[in-house]
């Protein structure tokens, strides 16, 4: 594995007295990239969020380092140690516990230290959940994310932030954890209603599952499946369309209505939006609209 790391990214330059930021693999070992292992065979030490992870990924590399404590609670009286490394011409690796580190976890003080201390700093860049629920989240509305990762634990702040999410039209990419992803499937629901929401739980792993529905569904669709609920989470709320014009939208309904007198909403959703373009998730919520409509004495 480290020749064939070494063939593949040796060639580069690998300057001394650098703080390398450095992409772990988010579940799968085999998402490491060979210049990734070339870089962490070569450094001089690795500061990392946890020992604890970053010790057995080593082991399974076939390497020894010195390892570097550095986490959310000491990330700035730490960056000194890291600093008195570089200034003796040695390179140090940098990693969170998966993933891109400064994405969401550690990492972005210790660059913005080591930048200020003169030193370079130089990206090695590899697996991001983010990026990777994007990729699979099938957004045809969006341009783009908003990347959110966690959202406050509770309280106002939880409630403002899930305000600004639902009345944000671009596509948001949202992290959380197992003991409060039943709760944000709720607050999703009541704030989003027929907007698409990915739901990618496990990525990578052995047991990921990626599934995509309406917000207002994803609480029932959860508790049908108590193993739904477990793992890591990375949530992308799909954009919505701006609001069309007065005649797109009667066309729409008219269209709407024709399907709706003979087909389930779903289905009569789906084929309008085959035959009209326009936004699934806009013609799901003025569906429902029609059918209360329609309902109503």
């Amino acid at each position: 594995m480290l020749l064939a790391a070494a063939a593949a990214a040796g060639h580069q330059q690998y300057p001394a007295s650098a703080l390398y930021v450095v992409a772990t693999p988010i579940g799968n070992l085999a998402d490491l990239t060979l210049r990734a292992i070339h870089v962490l065979s070569l450094v001089d030490a690795v500061a990392c969020e946890d020992t604890r992870h970053t010790a057995p990924l080593l082991r399974h590399l076939g390497l020894d380092k010195p390892l570097m404590a550095v986490h959310q609670h000491n990330e700035q009286s730490s960056a000194g140690d890291v600093i008195a490394r570089l200034i003796r011409g040695e390179r140090v690796a940098y990693v969170s516990d998966a993933g891109t580190p400064a994405v969401s976890d550690p990492g972005a003080a210790l660059v913005a230290a080591v930048n200020a201390a003169g030193h370079r700093v130089v990206a090695v860049p590899g697996v991001s959940s983010a990026i990777t629920a994007v990729s699979v989240a099938g957004d045809t509305v969006g341009a783009g994310f908003r990347f959110i990762g966690f959202l406050p634990a509770k309280g106002g702040e939880r409630t403002l932030a899930l305000q600004s999410l639902a009345a944000n039209l671009d596509t948001q990419v949202l992290f959380e954890a197992p003991h409060r992803i039943e709760s944000l499937l709720r607050s999703l629901g009541e704030c989003c209603g027929a907007r698409a929401v990915t739901v990618c739980r496990e990525l990578t792993k052995q047991f990921e599952s990626v599934v995509t529905r309406p917000a207002a569904e994803l609480a029932g669709w959860a508790a049908e499946d108590a193993n739904r609920l477990r793992g890591e989470f990375v949530l992308v709320v799909h954009a919505i369309a701006p609001s069309t014009s007065a005649d797109e939208s009667a066309q729409h309904d008219r269209v709407l209505r024709t399907l709706l007198d003979d087909l389930p909403l779903k289905q009569a959703v789906s084929l309008a939006a085959t035959l009209t373009g326009a936004p699934r998730n806009a013609l799901y919520a003025r569906a429902l609209e029609l059918k209360d409509a329609g309902a109503a004495p």
